[in-house]
């Protein structure tokens, strides 16, 4: 059985279904997640379904048809939806380096030694436009 995580931004039944894609990385059907979601939960085909294709609409999931069903991927990765969920949580503040700050304070030394790598990555980087 999978370790559940909680995948924040999502719904409950969303979260857990982006969480086991993410773990998978490999495409998946409907009855597919069903079957790796019954261990924890037991959903209802029906519902697996209508949270995928919502999944899919909202842009989280692409599908191709395969026979009579869709295989889902998603489409970015797990890495970049906490990044996208970091840069919402920093817009929410308005001085960003008091938010920083705090952010920054609560870490690790090992999150720590990440942040001082990417910021010397970025720094030999062209910026964007």
């Amino acid at each position: 059985m999978a370790e559940e995580v909680e995948v924040r931004g999502f719904g409950e039944l969303e979260g857990a279904i982006m969480g086991r894609m993410w773990s998978r990385g490999t495409p998946a059907t409907v009855r597919q997640m069903v079957e790796e979601l019954r261990d924890e939960r037991n959903p209802a085909y029906t519902t697996v379904m209508t949270v995928m294709d919502i999944l899919h609409r909202k842009g989280w999931l692409s599908r191709e048809r395969e026979g009579r069903a869709y295989r889902y991927v998603p489409t970015v990765t797990r890495e970049e939806h906490a990044a996208q969920l970091m840069r919402e949580a920093l817009s929410e503040g308005q001085n960003t380096e008091a938010v920083l700050m705090h952010f920054l304070e609560g870490g690790t030394p090992e999150e720590a030694a990440s942040v001082r790598e990417v910021l010397q990555k970025l720094a030999g980087k062209e910026p964007k436009r």
